[in-house]
């Protein structure tokens, strides 16, 4: 089946695409900027077209059989997006009607409707509404908040969990609500391509159990065994809610605010179709949905563009990344044998001192510290243990990931990944890694961020001459 997924490149367009085209679907993306795309899938194609400019439709969803329609303006400007929603929204009916196109599917948001419903939840309905009036067949699908790495609102209740050990909570957080695994979202969205006609009254789906905003973060504050107090108070509005979020997560305000104006209303399934229409999806509990968002092995979010700069610090999915990169004027195996001989007695290439002193502490807090040493003199393969590091991932000669033993207010890992570059050179990248696990590891990484500096700047030189000597 011919598909288009737009908004592909957000959080649900992005796994989507990737899913569809892993079922065999031919998929297209529609993105205003391919260029910014910032990992394209070799397999999928990406087509550039703007909803807000009706001219440039008809060339995205000419040949499309089913488009799933995953677009939103929060992202932009605070004020106004009820009206861009809405003549996005009528725009890509119109031009979906006039292809051809057999079916649309969208993802809305999941609310009573009334008065008391936000601008933002009202808005979303407001889409399906168009999208059905004026398009092809419309299958509507409306969700709550999404569990997963990545998710706007699962972000946000990450952050107040994980930074703050005292919370002073307005009344909204004992609204109910149905929050959903994105992984059965996903299901779900997938699933919708086998209806055999469009179904007239929207799809609500939710996970398998209701809870309030304060049961959800008491739950993630016990699956990263966290200590938290939860304190309720009578005057804090949403709005204001929204201001103190501007200063305690990275999430920008014109994404948390209507998000945030929204907790109003609950958001909770009040009719069973999808259960009748979708049998053999069972979506899992809040509790099992952030479990396996936990449970990441590594890092698996794509690194950002450098910008032209050799380091760079982010922060995505609860992980804070410390980005340092350089020209080796060497191959790639060369550069690649020598990271693979680091640690025991050959030494972490800089400040070798710096880095027994970490082990001596670690030992003292009950750590391995650096006695393990290394398996062998030189090599290194997925599964060796070196000094206080496991190694997860050696692929030859691309990339190695260590992940650290030590004792830490969190998990930390570290990276080199490995780019041939013309006339035989290597672009090296040190990745350092970490999640912070409460307060505690917050503090952790902006303590030690300056020995951090000074130890992976020196060690991309050391590695850089080094490599420069042996050739």
């Amino acid at each position: 089946m011919k598909i288009l997924v737009t908004g592909a490149s957000g959080y649900i367009g992005r796994q989507l695409a990737e899913k569809l085209s892993a079922a065999g679907h031919n998929v297209t993306c529609m993105v205003r900027n391919a260029a910014r795309v910032p990992h394209p899938y070799p397999q999928i194609k990406y087509v550039e077209a703007d909803a807000l400019q009706a001219d440039t439709l008809p060339p995205a969803l000419n040949g499309i059989d089913a488009a799933y329609y995953l677009i939103h303006s929060m992202s932009g400007q605070v004020e106004g997006f009820e009206k861009r929603d809405r003549e996005a929204a009528h725009n890509f009916a119109i031009a979906a009607k006039q292809c051809g196109v057999q079916r649309v599917i969208y993802l809305g948001g999941l609310a009573a409707t009334g008065t008391s419903v936000s601008a933002h939840l009202k808005s979303r309905h407001e889409t399906g509404a168009v999208l059905r009036r004026f398009g092809p067949p419309l299958i509507e699908l409306r969700a709550g908040i999404i569990v997963g790495n990545g998710s706007t609102s699962f972000e946000i209740i990450r952050c107040l969990t994980e930074r703050l050990p005292v919370m002073i909570c307005p009344r909204w957080v004992v609204t109910k609500t149905q929050p959903i695994a994105v992984s059965d979202v996903l299901e779900y969205l997938e699933a919708a391509l086998t209806l055999r006609e469009a179904v007239e009254q929207p799809i609500e789906i939710g996970g398998s159990t209701i809870e309030t905003y304060r049961s959800m973060m008491l739950a993630y504050a016990r699956k990263r065994r966290l200590r938290r107090l939860l304190i309720r108070v009578p005057v804090l509005t949403p709005r204001l809610s929204s201001y103190w979020l501007d200063l305690v997560t990275p999430v920008p305000p014109a994404v948390s605010r209507p998000l945030i104006e929204g907790l109003r209303s609950e958001s909770v399934c009040t009719n069973t179709l999808a259960a009748r229409l979708f049998p053999s999806i069972h979506p899992v509990s809040y509790a099992a949905a952030v479990q396996k968002a936990l449970e990441r092995s590594a890092p698996s979010m794509p690194l950002p563009s450098m910008g032209g700069s050799s380091h760079r610090t982010f922060r995505a999915e609860g992980i804070i990344c410390d980005v340092r990169e350089s020209i080796v004027h060497a191959p790639v195996e060369r550069v690649f044998e020598l990271i693979g001989n680091v640690g025991g007695k050959n030494g972490w290439f800089y400040a070798n001192f710096l880095w027994s002193g970490r082990g001596r502490i670690d030992r003292l807090f009950g750590g391995v510290g650096m006695k393990r040493g290394r398996p062998r003199l030189s090599g290194i393969e997925t599964g060796d243990v070196i000094d206080f590091w496991q190694v997860e991932r050696a692929d030859a000669p691309n990339s190695v990931l260590l992940r650290a033993e030590m004792k830490l207010p969190g998990e930390a890992w570290l990276q080199f990944n490995l780019t041939p570059q013309q006339d035989g050179r290597t672009l090296l990248r040190c990745c350092a890694w970490f999640q912070p696990r409460g307060l505690a590891g917050e503090i952790y990484w902006c303590g030690l961020y300056p020995i951090h500096a000074i130890i992976f700047s020196g060690m991309l030189r050391a590695i850089r001459n080094r490599a420069k000597r042996t050739l």
